[in-house]
């Protein structure tokens, strides 16, 4: 998943970028809010991380700018204003959650997974897609019940792809999950990572749609045999 950090604490930005890149997400920092405008308006993310004490215009002004362009994009509060009004402030203004400074990374972590689960509209920690399912916080994937070994890239491909089962995602789209802007792109890259799934996991499972990219089914749903 690829995230937008907006903080401008460079210490505190630079730790949750490597613990956040360490979880398997491509991240992107800006310090600024003014920054964070202009790229919102032109590349998209899976989440913001938005501090609110920034160094140009507050982090409530760029959260209420977002949301009257009508972006839906979920957005974690990440500050250390930690009363009650500060936070119904947050929250009313489209804020998805709110997180108090200091904080735990793996509590960080856990609130990330737990949005783009909503966003998805899933309700399970756990994506199950007929006999495969994928956990996003163990990094697991496992077919008829036995582990498959994915490097990061192959996960964060199948994550996308299964998150968004029934669309079709170009190429481009699954790139943007898969790199921030420090990170190289490889030619042919996401077509390598692709074969290697389908290697790993069933040749019909990835569907290639000519000219547009690929798309995973919507798994169908056995009607259930018990007796009522």
């Amino acid at each position: 998943m690829r995230i937008l950090l907006v903080e401008d604490d460079p210490q505190l930005g630079d730790g949750i970028c490597v613990g956040l890149k360490q979880a398997g997400h491509a991240v992107d920092w800006l310090e600024s809010g003014r920054a964070a405008l202009h790229t919102l308006a032109t590349e998209l993310f899976d989440l913001m991380i938005l501090d609110l004490g920034l160094p140009d215009i507050d982090g409530i002004s760029v959260l209420k700018e977002i949301r009257r362009d009508g972006k839906s994009l979920p957005v974690l509060i990440l500050t250390a204003r930690d009363t009650v009004m500060d936070k119904v402030e947050g929250l009313d203004s489209g804020a998805d959650d709110y997180l108090v400074k200091p904080f735990d990374l793996d509590e960080l972590c856990a609130r990330v997974r737990a949005l783009i689960r909503r966003q998805a509209g899933r309700s399970s920690a756990l994506i199950q897609h007929g006999n495969i399912t994928l956990d996003p916080a163990g990094h697991t994937v496992l077919l008829d019940n036995q582990a498959i070994p994915l490097s990061a890239r192959e996960f964060n491909i199948l994550h996308t792809l299964l998150e968004n089962s029934g669309r079709v995602l170009s190429r481009e789209r699954l790139e943007e999950s898969l790199y921030g802007w420090d990170d190289p792109l490889e030619s042919n890259a996401t077509e390598v990572h692709i074969h290697h799934l389908r290697k790993k996991l069933g040749k019909k499972l990835i569907v290639t749609v000519r000219g547009v990219g690929y798309m995973i089914a919507k798994a169908t749903h056995q009607p259930s045999t018990t007796p009522s």
